[in-house]
């Protein structure tokens, strides 16, 4: 990665970039995204840029990284034990923050495209690939903790229930993100109503 953190911009120029390759990415896909139109609607010059960022690819990795971090401490107030004392509220109450987040900060739901789109870094050692595999060490241990209080199904190994519910969650995530106005709040409550009864069929005992 560059030697010259991205974190020595001044925070609004910082935060300005980041939510515009952001979009850029989201909408244009990552094969598509033009540096030159993030560099103008950015109002940085060239030179200014690759001061930081040296190419398309680097730029989208500290994409990943930087908002990855933020939605990670936006719901870092449910953990993993918080799902032994009541498993299915606890998830509903998280769903909920989720959605609040996204609603507030569109450009954490232009992260969640991010993380599907054909052509885009996305290796174990990538950025997406280091998220994901924190989303899924997460999940285990939320999976454990419901399992211990006897509201997860315990007849399936432990990594097979993840890998299940893991795929199912994103699947739901993408088909979110690509159909539902988040503002529409007739739409947005049975859609979480439903995803809730899904996920308590698959996993409840």
């Amino acid at each position: 990665m560059n030697s010259r953190s991205i974190d020595e911009m001044a925070p609004e120029r910082r935060r300005r970039l980041l939510a515009t390759a952001a979009r850029e990415f989201a909408v244009e896909g990552y094969r598509q995204a033009s540096l030159n139109r993030i560099i103008r609607l950015c109002g940085l010059s060239k030179s200014s840029f690759y001061y930081y960022v040296r190419s398309k690819e680097e730029l989208f990795e500290l994409v990943v990284d930087q908002l990855s971090a933020q939605l990670a401490d936006e719901l870092s107030e449910t953990g993993p034990d918080d799902f032994r004392d009541d498993f299915w509220a606890t998830a509903e109450r998280l769903l909920r923050r989720l959605l609040a987040v996204a609603e507030r900060e569109p450009l954490l739901t232009d992260l969640g495209r991010m993380f599907s789109l054909p052509g885009a870094p996305a290796g174990p050692e990538s950025a997406v690939g280091r998220a994901t595999a924190a989303a899924e060490s997460w999940l285990d241990r939320v999976l454990a903790a419901g399992r211990a209080a006897g509201t997860v199904r315990a007849d399936l190994p432990p990594g097979l229930q993840r890998h299940v519910t893991f795929a199912v969650l994103r699947a739901l995530d993408e088909w979110t993100l690509r159909h539902q106005d988040l503002s529409d709040r007739r739409g947005t409550e049975p859609l979480l109503r439903a995803q809730l009864d899904l996920l308590h069929r698959l996993l409840a005992p």
